[in-house]
């Protein structure tokens, strides 16, 4: 039920990018330049929680579970920039996949941390 449920937030939470992505506009707060790219990572961020959540059944091995979220999430980011060139008003930016790619992987690499140091 838990595995289920885990996969049904992560599902969830990827339509949920996806469905921003597919806007014309999309103008959040802009405090100071290239506050976007903070966004992207925060939310991929999020996302490598929810993956390393959903993901941590299938192995034992926490290097290669982190690796694989940071993959997953860095590859679900490619895809969602190759989805924005399609949408009118919007383009797709090497940039923010690298902030996407960045926040998945720093969640990888905390919740890593986390299960090698203090779960122990």
């Amino acid at each position: 039920m838990i595995k289920a449920l885990d996969f049904l937030v992560l599902l969830a939470y990827c339509l949920f990018i996806y469905s921003l992505s597919n806007q014309a506009t999309l103008t959040p707060p802009m405090l100071f330049d290239y506050i976007d790219k903070f966004y992207h990572a925060g939310a991929y961020f999020v996302l490598g929680l929810l993956l390393w959540r959903t993901l941590r059944h299938a192995t034992q091995s926490p290097i290669i579970l982190a690796l694989f979220c940071a993959g997953a999430g860095s590859l679900f980011g490619a895809t969602d920039e190759w989805h924005q060139s399609f949408v009118i008003g919007r383009n797709s930016d090497i940039i923010d996949w690298l902030a996407d790619s960045i926040g998945v992987s720093l969640a990888a690499l905390c919740l890593y941390q986390y299960q090698r140091f203090w779960l122990k």
